[in-house]
């Protein structure tokens, strides 16, 4: 564990990092361990967003705004639901974490930190995804790490896919005041 914020009860989870960090491993690992329900954020993408960025072009924040107000009403509704929410989502700027903040400030942020080099060689192994290997480089462009941010652990995204989980759930039962164990 490289560094836990800790400011309060963590209602839900967003597991966030650029393309190839093991967003969609690591949240579905978390989601089994601790009874949670995964929302995979890239499947919330609208057509135009995935047209985009299969064609090599960047998001805007303007393409990324609707897109995030999708995902944080999937949480609330999964909150309102008595679930816990396990949250793909890149979130790389500050604002875009804020946006879905807003909608549940419990929300905690598995940030998994990646090396850009092993980032683009896991994105061009990725068979049939729409985000090709050459927009890794404007991924750690927008990047802004949540570091120092509230309710945030830092992880190295090179280890292993158990140990990453173990670490988020263990640190959100903390958290919550649950037995680690």
């Amino acid at each position: 564990m490289r560094r836990a914020n800790m400011a309060g009860q963590i209602r839900g989870i967003v597991v966030m990092g650029v393309a190839g960090c093991g967003k969609s491993s690591v949240g579905a690992a978390i989601a089994d361990r601790y009874q949670g329900r995964l929302i995979e954020g890239d499947a919330f993408h609208p057509a135009a967003n995935i047209a985009k960025m299969s064609a090599g072009v960047p998001l805007t924040d303007e393409d990324r705004h609707g897109w995030l107000c999708r995902l944080s009403e999937e949480v609330a509704a999964a909150l309102a639901a008595g679930e816990r929410p396990v949250l793909t989502c890149s979130a790389l700027r500050k604002s875009y974490r804020d946006l879905l903040r807003q909608g549940e400030p419990g929300l905690g942020f598995v940030f998994l930190d990646l090396a850009r080099d092993l980032a683009g060689e896991r994105v061009a192994k990725r068979p049939g995804h729409f985000m090709p290997a050459s927009l890794v480089e404007s991924q750690y462009r927008t990047l802004e790490p949540p570091h120092q941010e509230p309710l945030t652990l830092a992880v190295d995204a090179s280890l292993p896919l158990e140990a990453i989980a173990e670490q988020a759930v263990q640190w959100w039962r903390k958290a919550n005041g649950t037995n680690p164990a």
